[in-house]
């Protein structure tokens, strides 16, 4: 069967009940950001205050994330999670007060920052886990099981924003922020509960700070600067893509371009990861970014939605396996000590391209149309295969610190 790959890797002890747990909490932090937006717009009846709430929370999380990802590493998920969870409880809870109590928009964005800051990494905890688990003798499995990452990540951001727009358009905004909230807290216990599965956190300072230093060489360099040109085409895209619709009159027709980038990408993913590539994960890198950048090059020459849903299939099918080689790339290069808080800084960079690419490509398209915020994508993309060509010897030669053989425990 061609699904054997994955069925085998959740067979696998342990598997299923760390990764389950974490892909439900996912949903719940694809649904947070959007949930505030909803919140705080139905009480104070605009979005530039929403849009500040929000903005507090991104940046707070994107600064907050590779810092909660270094308590992990250090003292071990099943220590750090649940301390950490109850924070983001209450951070959502005050929020919500605040909303109520009409607090001025400097106190929302205050509240909103918290809530950011506070966000569970579940993903990388759980990429931590995966490469925790195959490294002894199945390191060839990682990247379907990144992969399997990375379908889970494309379906929480399908189901997350489209049932909070559901809840928010029905008049419970509240209802959709507490969900967000449920989801992330429930499954983070519940990952945090799965002891043996953990990567064991360094035993001693020393190995720490080897471990840290060992995260600032040139290739984890190279792969932010890399998530920071994905962030930029995922920002822009979002904006472009309006526009064009909006400009053809078919406003409509945005739903399902979007739509079929989604499906395409997850039909891409999960082939991807059934396939054992000879290939080495640097070429797959600099093949597949080359790809992503022909497709935006078309973008510019589309003149439907029709035609620009055609193309969004070539855009979307690329993006998975980019992502997966981002995971596998690291997982390669970074000492195992530090591994969470490597995927944590890599998701800030995604995080802060995407903003920037927002702004950016708002102008743009103010400027020269929907084919400005076009040009921005492309922009993103090239720079994502110039730094894969440049980064070629230095990725394909990672200098790993840590061994393969190492046993993983609880921590």
């Amino acid at each position: 069967m061609p699904s054997a790959n994955y069925r085998s890797l959740l067979r696998t002890p342990g598997a299923a009940a760390f990764f389950l747990p974490a892909s439900f909490g996912k949903v719940g932090g694809a649904m947070t950001s959007l949930s505030i937006v909803w919140l705080v717009h139905a009480h104070t009846g605009t979005f530039s205050a929403a849009g500040l709430v929000t903005g507090g929370f991104a940046v707070s999380e994107a600064l907050g994330a590779p810092q909660l990802a270094r308590l992990v590493d250090r003292f071990g998920q099943t220590r750090v999670l649940p301390p950490a969870l109850l924070a983001h409880a209450l951070a959502v809870a005050a929020l919500v007060s605040l909303v109520a109590a009409d607090a001025s928009d400097a106190l929302l964005a205050l509240g909103g920052a918290l809530v950011g800051v506070s966000v569970p990494q579940l993903g990388a905890m759980s990429a931590a886990r995966w490469a925790a688990l195959l490294r002894t003798g199945r390191a060839a499995e990682l990247p379907t099981a990144f992969t399997l990452e990375s379908l889970s990540n494309a379906v929480a951001y399908l189901v997350g924003p489209a049932s909070v727009s559901a809840l928010a358009a029905a008049g419970h905004p509240v209802v959709g922020t507490a969900l967000a909230a449920s989801l992330s807290v429930g499954g983070g216990l519940l990952l945090a509960a799965q002891r043996g599965s953990a990567p064991s956190p360094a035993a001693d300072s020393a190995a720490r700070t080897r471990a840290d230093r060992s995260s600032l060489r040139g290739e984890i360099v190279v792969l932010m600067g890399l998530n920071l040109a994905i962030g930029v085409y995922f920002g822009a895209m979002q904006v472009s893509v309006t526009a064009f619709t909006v400009e053809h009159g078919a406003p409509g027709a945005t739903a399902p371009v979007f739509a079929v980038s989604s499906c395409s990408g997850l039909l891409a993913g999960w082939l991807y990861g059934l396939r054992r590539w000879r290939a080495a994960p640097p070429v797959q890198l600099l093949v597949t970014s080359s790809t992503l950048t022909l497709g935006t090059l078309l973008l510019l020459t589309v003149g439907s939605p029709f035609g620009l849903g055609l193309v969004v299939v070539l855009t979307g099918a690329t993006v998975p396996p980019l992502l997966v080689l981002f995971s596998v790339l690291t997982e390669s290069t970074v000492h195992q000590t530090v591994l969470t808080q490597a995927f944590s800084w890599l998701g800030s960079a995604s995080a802060a391209g995407s903003a920037t690419a927002a702004a950016v490509s708002g102008w743009a398209i103010d400027s020269l149309g929907s084919r400005g915020g076009f040009a921005v994508t492309a922009t993103a993309a090239t720079a994502m295969t110039l730094q894969s060509l440049a980064g070629l010897r230095l990725l394909r030669t990672p200098q790993r610190q840590s061994t393969r053989g190492e046993p993983s425990t609880g921590s």
